[in-house]
């Protein structure tokens, strides 16, 4: 069985920063652990204002995309919101391609991101 996904999982104020450890996401188990810790920050613990930081992720299936989307979902549901951040060149070429990137909010790094929340890291 393989290990649990290494999620780093933060809050900063009103807003929650998840970080991958992993820099593949392609594992069936893997990407459903991930939704399941993902989906719990929205559905139980009510946290509105995600950035997700995919800095050290070189490979994603289309499977996360799924999950991505339906956070995205329950999300919308709440008024809340998530800004994608840190993606690599490759990936951020399949949110184009699959046209993904029309529906989410990108910025280049976790700094920038929190910054659309207007929570600063500075100071």
């Amino acid at each position: 069985m393989p290990a649990k996904p290494e999620l780093l999982i933060q809050h900063l104020r009103n807003v929650t920063v998840v970080d991958f450890g992993d820099s593949t996401i392609l594992d069936t188990m893997q990407v459903e652990a991930i939704a399941q810790q993902l989906y719990d920050l929205v559905d139980k613990l009510d946290r509105r204002q995600l950035v997700l930081d995919f800095s050290k992720v070189r490979f994603l299936s289309s499977q996360a995309l799924g999950v991505l989307l339906t956070l995205r979902k329950k999300l919308q549901a709440i008024k809340g919101r998530m800004v994608i951040c840190g993606l690599r060149k490759q990936l951020r070429e399949v949110f184009h391609i699959s046209k993904l990137d029309k529906l989410f909010e990108f910025q280049p790094d976790e700094e920038k991101a929190l910054n659309v929340f207007g929570v600063s890291t500075v100071g």
